[in-house]
């Protein structure tokens, strides 16, 4: 075939023509805040005591402090280590020192933070920082956030937080490839209310889907670290913390459509209720949040979660009974084990002892398709939250040097078959992947 003279040349024109409109569109998207005119504050007449009594409360809420606090150092100063399967990213400094912190920051400088993704500076932010959610805020809510950290000791870490540039990997460093993250992946836009939903239920949804960014951890992950839509809570492994984020609409994997509004907040509030218990990641949040959220704000997400579980409780797979491969030497192994390290505090018939140690028979933890958080509580054991509540939490013993991946496979695999439990086996190649990946 012959072509045109001109042909290849009008090719190379068209694929520049179409670069530069994509690199055009790239830089719109990320900068709307230059041409979108800004909300102001509703209440105007709220005085600065109140408006830091709110943003108080929203620091809670938001569990702000516990991401922006470094073990061992001050309140704020930021520091924490983030690990992401593109490289490490260090929460920043959010109290008013003026040169690592937000001292010379204006309330409209926070906003743009909060609504846009983007610092002071102009420089775009990576999504560690959950601003999918947090754009969802109002700018008063913004604002006595803002006021609250004012308030805060200007402080700094003992050591300089490392730049996004020295710790991400290339070429996830750039702001090139957070812009067209950004592009693909985020939109900024307030929470509108739903009409025909109750006052309780906007404001569940307006906490969980932003500054509660629930579904940062229970909404699936994409190669590109994107989580799903701020009301997607259908579950997911949150990468590299090797914990599995049960579906919160699921009645198999929560149960929340099962329980009353007063159960799950009692969740929320103490860390425990009759049916569950929090541990890992989510322990975590009731003790340095959820435990702090006022009663109205407790019940109003857990009217919100429940009508979700019930609204989208039929779209959720169940899963079907799977067939054991164990061995009878495998089962024998996995009964010898829980007798001798498990029944004492979980009991013989898996029924655990109330206020003390969860049970095992019918715990949807346990039945759960992904092993993972069995296996973790396992090998490292843990606490639940300490609360008000539940000041002086029982605990897991780690077995991590105790027992061996077969041992830990075979009394795990004893646990989903026995007392009417018909969930599939946990194979040492799956306890074996769980531990290396917790690294040495």
């Amino acid at each position: 075939m012959i072509f045109p003279s001109n042909f290849w040349c009008n090719v190379a024109w068209l694929w520049v023509t179409v670069a530069i409109l994509l690199v055009l569109a790239v830089l719109i998207d990320n900068h709307r805040d230059v041409w979108e005119i800004q909300p102001k504050p509703q209440n105007n007449d709220k005085n600065l005591v109140a408006q830091i009594d709110q943003g108080q409360t929203l620091l809670h809420l938001g569990n702000c402090m516990a991401c922006h606090t470094e073990r061992g150092q001050p309140m704020g100063a930021g520091g924490r280590a983030f690990e992401t399967p593109f490289g490490r990213v260090y929460s920043s400094n959010i109290t008013p020192h003026i040169a690592q912190g937000l001292g010379t920051w204006q309330a409209d400088d926070f906003w743009r933070a909060l609504h846009y993704g983007k610092s002071k500076d102009g420089r775009l932010l990576t999504p560690v920082f959950p601003y999918k959610h947090t754009t969802l805020l109002t700018r008063e809510d913004s604002n006595a956030l803002f006021a609250a950290l004012k308030t805060l000791p200007a402080e700094t870490t003992q050591v300089p937080i490392p730049k996004v540039f020295d710790s991400l990997n290339w070429p996830y460093n750039s702001g090139v490839a957070i812009a067209i993250w950004r592009s693909l992946f985020f939109s900024s836009g307030i929470y509108k209310p739903q009409a025909n939903k109750s006052i309780e239920w906007n404001r569940g949804a307006y906490l969980a889907q932003g500054l509660g960014h629930c579904a940062a951890c229970h909404s699936p992950r994409n190669a590109w670290g994107a989580s799903g839509e701020v009301n997607d809570f259908s579950g997911g492994l949150i990468p590299l913390v090797n914990w599995y984020a049960p579906s919160l609409i699921s009645a198999h994997e929560t149960g929340l459509v099962q329980q009353s509004i007063e159960e799950i907040a009692l969740l929320l509030k103490s860390g425990r209720n009759a049916t569950a218990v929090a541990s890992g990641p989510m322990a975590e949040v009731v003790k340095h949040s959820t435990q702090h959220w006022p009663e109205a704000d407790l019940l109003a997400v857990a009217t919100y979660l429940q009508d979700e579980a019930q609204t989208n409780s039929n779209s959720a797979t169940t899963p079907k009974p799977l067939t054991i491969k164990s061995s009878e030497k495998s089962l024998s192994l996995g009964a010898k084990i829980y007798e001798q390290h498990c029944e004492q505090c979980h009991q013989a018939q898996g029924q655990g002892i109330a206020n003390a140690y969860p049970a095992l028979a019918q715990n949807r933890a346990v039945l759960l398709r992904d092993p993972t958080n069995l296996v973790q509580a396992v090998l490292y054991g843990g606490y639940p939250a300490v609360t008000a509540h539940n000041p002086r939490p029982f605990g897991m013993p780690p077995f991590v040097l105790t027992l061996e991946d077969r041992e830990i496979a075979a009394v795990l695999t004893h646990l989903r078959t026995q007392w009417g439990h018909q969930a599939s086996e946990v194979t040492p190649l799956q306890v074996n992947r769980i531990r290396a990946l917790q690294g040495p």
